[in-house]
């Protein structure tokens, strides 16, 4: 018996969505979360706080419903996947509305939209949880070279993903789908789960902070350039080799790049959409093994 037999749509669309929400809400509250906005701090904004983030997620929670229920059908990925980008439009609109221009979720509305849909094929067609990255990898295969390789001239019209790939050769989140959302399946959900001794709150953090010791985040290269992309990896690195959450010199490190970056303007909210996937697929990894 396949797991779309024994598990119908709706329950599926419904469990799906509640993980998106649930895991967006676990990244924004968590803290320190250097540069990033928590409860207790607005980060490197000084356009947007930890309302604005809540806001946004009430905004666009219908939308990651949405996107759960188109991929659970026979279509093909890449056919989902098109489908898809039209609802992720409307969830940026939703978003810019509520926020009256400030983007919060655009990279997360991005990358969740297609983990939630590609977790729905999965369940759709009864396979296993370690068959969502090659669903995703077809989804998505060869949107690094249409939609950023191609672009011969960069200009004041081109996107910041654009005009970073051409500048440094760094393809960002679209290049992340591309190749199966790697980092997290081989990398950030092991790391996340090896952690689960510690408090969620500290879980959190030092799970964040490796993301951000790895991950070559173009929100970071979008507002400055490589050499702060390299002070950022290698002040979480530091971090971590102190011990990160589960020592005080480690806690005292991440304190002191909380401090800096939001004094500094670095912003990785690449990062942070990371982490939040990460969860996702956290609590679908779960879900799915008690499903089969």
């Amino acid at each position: 018996m396949t797991i779309s037999m024994k598990m119908g749509k709706e329950d599926v669309v419904k469990n799906l969505g509640k993980f998106s929400l649930k895991s967006m809400l676990y990244e924004v509250s968590c803290y320190p979360s250097p540069g990033l906005v928590s409860p207790i701090s607005n980060g490197a904004h000084k356009d947007m706080d930890h309302f604005t983030f809540l806001d946004s997620v009430a905004a666009i929670g219908a939308y990651l419903y949405k996107f759960a229920e188109r991929g659970f059908n026979e279509e093909e990925p890449k056919e989902i996947f098109q489908q898809i980008r039209n609802i992720g439009l409307e969830a940026e609109k939703a978003m810019m509305d509520c926020t009256k221009g400030v983007n919060t979720y655009k990279g997360m509305i991005f990358l969740m939209g297609i983990s939630l849909a590609a977790t729905a094929k999965a369940i759709f067609n009864g396979e296993d949880f370690e068959q969502i990255p090659s669903i995703i990898a077809s989804m998505t295969e060869g949107i690094v070279e249409k939609e950023l390789a191609s672009k011969v001239n960069v200009d004041n019209n081109s996107t910041y993903g654009e005009r970073i790939y051409k500048k440094y050769g760094i393809p960002g989140v679209r290049g992340e789908v591309q190749c199966g959302l790697s980092i997290i399946f081989e990398r950030t959900l092991s790391y996340y789960e090896e952690k689960e001794y510690l408090d969620e709150q500290e879980r959190l953090v030092q799970t964040l902070v490796y993301i951000m010791s790895i991950c070559d985040d173009t929100n970071i290269l979008h507002r400055h350039d490589i050499d702060k992309l390299q002070y950022v990896k290698s002040m979480a690195s530091g971090a971590l080799e102190l011990g990160g959450m589960e020592t005080i010199e480690g806690r005292d490190a991440i304190n002191d790049m909380d401090f800096k970056f939001s004094r500094d303007g670095i912003s990785p909210g690449g990062s942070a959409d990371l982490l939040a996937v990460t969860i996702f697929f956290s609590l679908v990894k779960k879900y799915m093994k008690r499903m089969s």
